[in-house]
């Protein structure tokens, strides 16, 4: 089972793919996860904002079509005082569920607190709590960065790990 967990951003889309395994659980209750790859799809403020979107997608695109995701995992808006942040989000969070759907991949949304409580059973854990909780949980040699990945990764595991508590995986 693969999953890409996607943090999206109109400057930069965070992802993480996770594999999961079959076999016995590992230590964290959950199945043997390894870390396949994570980054982040870029673009710049000088482009147009359709420009920015269509970059977005082609490499949403092109990360289905190298990772073969069996589910992706994405961020879902909770709350946000800046509306035009929000909105931007937004429209990237479009653009990412088009390329899922084009790809016949399903999505499976979840909130940061949520990401949070699950990862590190504190709903407002820092960025970087996430990332050596990530660390530990992943068996990584150092914390993923820049923090968009890191947060998709975190994203791809809650998906994992709730997965496992409702016996799907």
């Amino acid at each position: 089972m693969i999953i890409l967990g996607i943090d999206p951003g109109t400057a930069a889309t965070g992802y993480g793919v996770l594999e999961v395994s079959g076999g016995p659980s590992c230590e964290g209750g959950y199945g043997p996860c390894s870390v396949r790859g994570y980054g982040c799809v870029r673009t710049t403020p000088d482009q147009e904002k359709g420009e920015r979107l269509d970059d977005i997608y082609r490499g949403i695109g092109r990360l289905i079509d190298e990772f073969h995701p069996d589910v992706l995992a994405l961020e879902r808006l909770f709350f946000n005082k800046n509306v035009k942040t929000a909105m931007l989000v937004g429209e990237a969070r479009g653009i990412i569920l088009l390329a899922a759907h084009q790809h016949r991949v399903p999505v499976e949304e979840y909130t940061a607190p949520q990401v949070k409580e699950v990862i590190s059973g504190y709903g407002r854990a820092s960025k970087r709590e996430i990332q050596e909780m990530l660390m530990v949980l992943l068996a990584m040699d150092k914390r993923p960065t820049p923090d968009d990945a890191s947060d998709a990764l975190a994203l791809a595991l809650c998906h994992v790990i709730v997965r496992n508590l409702e016996g799907v995986y």
